[in-house]
Parts: structure tokens; sequence; C-alpha cells
């Protein structure tokens, strides 16, 4: 099986980074974490090839190259993910979607022929079974909220890591919080939910072997929304990682402002 996974374009945006860009000589801020993971979760022996529309041009001979495109995005990417949809339909490959934009508005994509809401933990080895089976359903829901000790290692050898301003990790999904502003929450729930230290260590680690020396971004919802396991397992192994590799890395996040309520954690 050959499955092209595709990132769509990121429109002009504050999040694209456009024009800053250019100064630092990459082509996009992050690479797409989503899809690298979902890429792991895939039959090894299947063929795998990436191409994110933020840093090279999807041509048509990489979708006829393909059995299925599998295909992830924001909201903000709709307007180029229809465009990618379009184009395999009219090549006639598959295609099979997932993220945020599809489990929010995926009776909008009815020429998508295998929409997958919710968390891919939960949803993969359905679709994967069915898929063998002959028999792919249209749509694939879920009930609960993934195991992230169960989520895999991001597949990095997809990308070139050389096109990005900076790479990206998770250690946790979910908020305690329920701003008014943000869907996080129903996305992935109230309680946040936490990698091992372990896990998070060898996902550094991974990064460290593909030879990446630079920005590392914690891609969570709220990366303190568990204090006590962020405080007493998470970060002191995170710092004597830091110490032992002699610091190739430099952090940045999302965190809620009761951070500065407790001193430890500061």
């Amino acid at each position: 099986m050959k499955i092209l996974l595709v990132y769509p374009k990121i429109p002009k945006t504050y999040w694209s980074f456009h024009y800053a860009l250019k100064f630092i000589l990459k082509k996009a801020s992050f690479p797409p974490l989503g899809l690298l993971t979902v890429a792991s979760m895939l039959p090894a022996e299947w063929d795998k090839k990436l191409v994110d529309m933020n840093v090279s041009t999807l041509n048509d001979k990489d979708i006829l190259w393909a059995d299925y495109v599998f295909i992830s995005a924001m909201i903000v990417q709709k307007e180029s993910v229809k465009n990618v949809v379009n184009r395999c339909k009219a090549l006639g490959v598959r295609t099979v979607a997932g993220g945020p934009l599809f489990t929010y508005e995926y009776d909008g994509f009815e020429d998508v022929d295998h929409i997958l809401l919710n968390e891919s933990e939960l949803i993969m080895p359905d679709f994967l079974h069915d898929l063998k089976n002959g028999a792919a359903k249209h749509l694939y829901s879920s009930e609960g909220w993934a195991d992230l000790t169960k989520t895999p290692l991001p597949l990095w050898s997809l990308i070139d890591i050389k096109k990005y301003a900076a790479m990206s990790i998770q250690s946790t999904r979910g908020c305690p919080f329920d701003c008014e502003f943000c869907n996080i929450t129903s996305l992935y729930g109230h309680t946040p939910r936490t990698k091992t230290a372990a896990q998070l260590l060898n996902e550094l680690d991974s990064l460290y072997e593909v030879g990446w020396r630079g920005a590392v971004f914690f891609v969570d919802d709220n990366f303190i929304g568990n204090k006590k396991k962020l405080k007493e397992e998470i970060l002191p192994e995170l710092i004597q990682w830091m110490i032992n590799k002699k610091y190739p890395f430099s952090f940045l996040t999302e965190a809620s402002i009761n951070l500065s309520d407790d001193d430890e954690l500061m």
C-alpha cells in the first residue's frame, strides 16, 4: 500500500509567520506533528511519503503515486483542503481525512472518501481493520479519550527538518479550564492526559538522533494543566536530560496564567 500524507497550505495569518520566516531562511514554523504521528500508526510495511504544502509543492505525480491520500488540517487551512480533495477526486485517488477541521465540519466534506473524527489512537485500528477487509466506511467516530501512553513516536524521516524553524512534540492533551474563546476542551476534554516522563524523553532522543538542534515547541493545550505530575515527574527528568545532553534544545510552550501563582513551578 502506498500512502501520501498531505498537510495543506496555511494562509498568510499570524500563525503562518509568512514574512518573518524569510529572515531566518526557513519554509515553515513547525512540522505537521499530527500527520507524522499518524504515519507511525500505519503498518510499517506500507510505503509512505509526506508533502507539507507549506514547504514544498504538491504535484499530480505525488497524488497519482498513492493508493490513498491522508489529509490532516485545522480550520484555517479549509480552502487549501478543498483544493487538495478536488485534485485527488479528479485524479481518481481515494482520500482519508482527520484533524480539527474535519472533526468539526465533517458534513461539509462529502467528497472525502473516509473521515476519521476525534483522536487517531482510538479510530485508526478500526479503520485499518475495515480497510484491510475492503469494508472501510465513510465516517468513523469514537467515545472517550485516548491513552497518550500508547501514542507512537512521530516518523521524523518523512520530513526535511532543515526547512522548519522549530520542531514540535506533545506531552499532554486537554485543559482544566473552559475559556469561552477556546475550543480545546471540546476536542480533548477538561482532564489533562499526559505521556510518561520516559516516553517524553524518548521523543526528545528521537529528535536529537535525527540531528535537530534548536527550538522545540511543546504543542500542549496547556503545558501546566497537570501541575502535580509536571513538577514531580516530568520537569525533573527533563532538566536532567538537558544537562546530560548539554542543552541541545530551547523550549517554548503555552501555559495558563495561573503559572504565576506557583513559585515552585516558575
